[in-house]
This record gives structure tokens, sequence and C-alpha cells, in this order.
């Protein structure tokens, strides 16, 4: 969808994933895209790359929308755009929270409207200086949160959980956004802190998996995208995007935040992930607390899948890698490469003569075959183990192992690899990988008992 323009004073930057073989083949985004520029396109970029602004022209906002849109390059907003902090009003969406309400409110400062929506507390909470709305019985967070955005009259809603600590400069960040026409919301990166009564190795272990953080990398929100979905911990809406998807669905009790993102974004409005902006939240105070989260959040797979179908895909790969690890899964790993092979020639030749621009499709159709076998893996352990588990045992039974080993495979090695490759102090790679093997598992309870609770496996689906 074009979009309207993108402001002339904005300048781009080029996602640090992007190659470019050759001046006119820009090659990147999410998914993987090949655009071919005309030589005056190639020129405009290297000025924007240059730091030059994206200008008035309709040949070069055409083209700055295409890049933005694809994720091939990124927004920057000249200082002082966007709407001013008065123009904000901060929803704070509260029940049974004093402690984490207050800590929310001395972070705030008296810069911003603020509007308390108290969805059941007892007690009632009490804060100084706040509108505060009460629902005498809890309603649920999307409830809260459409009362409070409908009680606001300024032009953007930043919603933000009672426990959540901005930290300085924060809207400074996501503000400016709003500065084009066509950016609904805007999210921070949540980052975890560990709590009050948090265990050591479980405030380590969020402090690095934390689901809320979407991590360090800014993106556009969209099914597909690095970063498919953001919280509403802590998000910043135009008012008019709320209207006209009416808010939040408070039939959802999990993943309300997902859906509306989703829906923000088939009404044509951008969702951008800016983790320059930083809130921090507590990470949960002990497992069971914790693995009672991952399990509703599971749940919410089901109504989301049954409001946007694939988009709640458990993975996404190209039929290719998936027949490709398949194959060497049931125990023919050489035929595995072998169709690794041919399909990254098979995409190397679409580059016909251009042999720079070839080898750069192979490389990444080599490095995207990895990728998409660490992307099964997960979707293994948190979606698929109850008929992978059968498969594997009814093979063992008749003599083939190699699908059990696949499975154990998958299960293990790649989260073993990645805590070998970051881990923090006191929490070894074997502890952290248990503990994210426990996660995944949880995460995937919740999603078969929201399977059967809504006689729907479409959030079992892959997306091919």
């Amino acid at each position: 969808m074009a979009g309207p323009p993108v402001p002339a004073g904005f300048g781009l930057v080029l996602d640090p994933s992007v190659r470019r073989p050759r001046p006119e083949v820009v090659v990147g985004g999410s998914p993987l895209r090949v655009l071919r520029l005309r030589p005056e396109g190639a020129r405009l970029v290297d000025r924007w790359v240059g730091g030059e602004p994206i200008g008035s022209a309709r040949g070069a906002q055409r083209l700055a929308r295409r890049l933005l849109d694809a994720g091939v390059a990124h927004p920057r907003p000249p200082c002082g755009a966007g709407p001013p902090a008065d123009a904000v009003t901060v929803v704070v969406p509260v029940r049974d929270q004093p402690a984490g309400l207050a800590i929310t409110w001395s972070a705030l400062g008296e810069t911003q409207a603020r509007i308390i929506v108290d969805d059941g507390s007892v007690p009632p909470v009490a804060a100084a200086g706040a509108e505060i709305i009460r629902h005498s019985t809890s309603r649920g967070p999307a409830a809260a949160r459409n009362t409070g955005w409908r009680a606001a009259g300024n032009t953007v809603v930043v919603f933000l959980d009672a426990d959540c600590e901005p930290t300085p400069g924060w809207l400074a960040a996501l503000l400016p956004h709003f500065a084009d026409p066509a950016v609904g919301a805007v999210a921070p990166r949540v980052r975890s802190r560990p709590g009050p009564d948090t265990s050591p190795r479980l405030a380590a272990y969020e402090g690095l998996r934390s689901a809320l953080d979407l991590g360090p990398r800014e993106a556009p929100v969209r099914p597909g995208s690095w970063v498919p979905y953001i919280p509403t911990a802590a998000l910043a809406v135009r008012r008019q995007a709320l209207e006209e998807v009416d808010g939040f669905d408070e039939a959802l009790r999990y993943g309300e935040d997902v859906d509306l993102v989703w829906r923000l974004e088939k009404r044509g409005w951008r969702v951008r992930y800016e983790p320059a902006a930083t809130v921090t939240h507590p990470a949960r105070p002990d497992t069971a607390t914790w693995l009672r989260q991952r399990y509703h959040y599971g749940r919410s797979a089901a109504p989301l899948a049954a409001r946007h179908g694939r988009a709640v895909a458990p993975v996404a790969a190209s039929r290719w890698s998936a027949a490709a690890w398949g194959l060497a899964a049931a125990g023919h790993p050489i035929a595995g490469a072998g169709l690794v092979a041919a399909t990254s020639a098979a995409l190397a030749r679409r580059a016909g003569r251009d042999r720079a621009t070839a080898r750069t499709l192979a490389g990444l159709a080599l490095t995207g075959n990895l990728r998409a076998g660490g992307a099964l893996a997960g979707a293994v352990r948190r979606a698929w183990l109850p008929p992978m588990a059968v498969v594997a045992g009814v093979a063992a039974r008749s003599g083939r192992r190699a699908p059990l080993v696949a499975l154990a495979a998958a299960v293990s090695v790649p989260l073993l690899w990645d805590w070998l490759a970051d881990h923090p102090p006191g929490l070894s790679p074997v502890a952290g990988s248990i503990l994210e093997l426990v996660d995944d598992l949880a995460y995937q309870t919740g999603v078969w008992a929201g399977m059967i609770e809504h006689r729907s496996a479409a959030a079992l689906l892959p997306a091919w």
C-alpha cells in the first residue's frame, strides 16, 4: 500500500542486514526482497545513506515509502518532529498493584496528562495528580485500556502498564515517528529488570529471553517482519488509529495487544518498533508465576488464529527449506544438503549474468536455510512436539532411529548453541537451555489447551 508521503525532512538509514552487491541492487528486508533500482534511484539511496533528507520529489517519496515498508530502511525523523509531549495522554491500567503503580507514577514526571483505569482493585487505588476511572469489577486489560483511551482527549495515547518504568528520553524517541502521517503506533523496547522477589537465576534468564523484550533491532511491525508483534505493556498509539479499529478486542483476555497491532496494519497504518526508547518491566517473582504467564500467552494463539489466520503460524519458512530439513530428519542428510545446494543455485540464477548479485543471493540462500532449521526446531518446541514425538516413536519401533535423534536434536541443540554463545554471569549454558526449554513447553501447553478449547488446529499450521 503506497500510503501518504513521507515527510520531506525525514532521513533514511539502511538496515544493517541489507546488501548492495551493485549500487542499483538492494537485497534485504523481512521477508527477503531483491530490489532493482534505476540509476536515479540508486543515486537517491546513496544520498540518503550520506545523510541527505528524503525530499519532496514524487519519485523519491515512492521509493522511500517502499524501502520503509519492506524493512530495507528505517526512518530518521528530524529533531523536534512529531507532536509535543503535552499532546500525549498516558493511560495506566491497574488492578491490585499499588507498589507497581507507585513506581510507574514516579517515573512519569509531570509533563503528560495521565489517566489511571482502576480495573476493580481491592482496595481502590489512589494517586495524586491523576484522573482515576474505576471499574467496579474487573473487566480485563483490554476493557481497561479502552476505557482509558476513550476518556483521553489528546492526539497520542500512550499505554503503560503499572509496574513499568520508562527511562529518561523515552517519549522523545517515540513521538517523532508520528510526524509521518502513515504511522499509527510506535513501541519502545521493554527490558526486564529484577523484581524484588525474583530469584537470581530467573532474573538472569528474563534479562535475555523476556517475552516482552523484542531485542535491539528497529523494524516495521507486521506478520513476517523481524518484529511481528509488540506488547502493550508500553505502546504509543495515534488516537485516530484507535478510533478506526475501535480499540482493543475485549473478548481477548490475552493476545489483545497482538490483535490490535495486526488490525492496525490491515487498515493500512504503519506500526514501528523503536528500541532507542526503553521501558523496564519487573521479571516474574517465581517460576510458577512465570510459567503461568507463558501458558496463557500460548492459549491466545487459537483465538488469534481464528482472527488472523497464518499470521499466528509457529514457523514461516520456505517449502524447500522445510523439505531439506525434513530429509535430514528422516535420515537422508546428503539428499537434504543436495536440495539446499540446488535451491541456492536456482536463486542465484535469477541474477542472470550479474555475478556479484548471484554470489550474494547464493550466500543468503544458504544462511536462510540454516536459519530455517532453527525456526523449525523452535516450532517443534513451541507447537509440534506431541505429533512429532508420535512420528519419531513409530519410526523407532520400526527400526528407524533417525527421526528420534532429529527430534532430540531439535529440542536441545539450538538452545545449547545459543546459550554457549551468550549467557550472563550466574547462569550456565545448561541452566539457560533448560529454562528456555521449560519456557517453550509451557507456551506449547497453552497452545494445545487453546486449540482444544476452540476446536481448531489453525494455530499449529505453518506459513510456507
